[in-house]
């Protein structure tokens, strides 16, 4: 029987990890794709067994490098789930933003999800599986970092292009949209500011800020069963973030004249 395979780019990270770890509970084999291959190796190592938590080193903005990586996954069984979660954001301003760092981040978080699709697509078919692209809130309202925001806008997009073109052959593609989510890069900044978190709290109507876990939850419904008829959206993982902010709240309540 061919193995079912999950592919998670960017797998070296927190957020990474955290999917790749939930979606064994339902896949044979998971992918840990990232462009350290010493950091891919790592990830995976802590997950398990190497027939099941395979490091693959890629650059996901290069099509050359994609394919190698969709041939390595179709040696090991066949594609049902990929989850495009590589990314990063640069300048936080777009006076900061320069034509390369546009092009970076649009390289990184949009056109890699592209590539990485178009990769795999036929071994979707086979399995009428499922895309899951890891998006943002910045591409769903300014937040800054204007050039990742506009590539996550981009993938929101494609997120539903996909959807409606390959339906037909049953293949699901949907988004998560984390808000902040506490990963290494996090604490970092909280060692040079310890009230980083509760500084990012209080913008967040439950009260606390997004963990990997949270979104790897959201991959693995999106992935299951359980979502079979869902396909085109984006799914906030966010505390309630993009449902607005309590404090604005009040202080339009309170200014308003009627």
């Amino acid at each position: 029987m061919t193995q079912s395979l999950a592919i998670v780019t960017g797998a070296a990270g927190d957020i990474g990890r955290a999917i790749a770890r939930k979606l064994s509970d339902d896949h044979d084999v998971i992918l840990l794709v990232d462009i350290n291959a010493d950091a891919a190796e790592r990830a995976a190592r802590t997950l398990g067994d190497d027939n099941r938590f395979v490091a693959v080193a890629c650059d996901v903005t290069d099509a050359t490098s994609v394919a190698a990586m969709a041939a390595t996954a179709a040696s090991r069984g066949t594609v049902r789930t990929l989850v495009n979660n590589a990314g990063a954001a640069r300048a936080v301003s777009l006076h900061d933003t320069t034509p390369e760092i546009w092009r970076m981040d649009n390289a990184l978080n949009l056109e890699a999800a592209f590539l990485c699709f178009r990769a795999v697509e036929d071994m979707l078919k086979e399995t009428r599986g499922s895309v899951i692209n890891i998006a943002s809130v910045n591409g769903m309202n300014v937040f800054g970092h204007p050039a990742y925001s506009a590539a996550k806008a981009g993938l929101l997009h494609l997120t539903r292009l996909i959807a409606v073109e390959y339906g037909k052959f049953g293949i699901r593609s949907n988004a998560v949209a984390p808000g902040t989510v506490r990963t290494q890069a996090w604490e970092a900044r909280a060692a040079s500011n310890p009230d980083v978190f509760e500084e990012a709290r209080r913008w967040y109507p439950l009260q606390r800020i997004v963990n990997p876990d949270d979104v790897a939850n959201a991959v693995h419904f999106l992935a299951g069963p359980l979502a079979a008829a869902i396909s085109g959206v984006c799914l906030p993982v966010d505390c309630g973030l993009t449902a607005g902010q309590a404090e604005l709240a009040r202080t339009f309540s309170q200014s308003s004249h009627y």
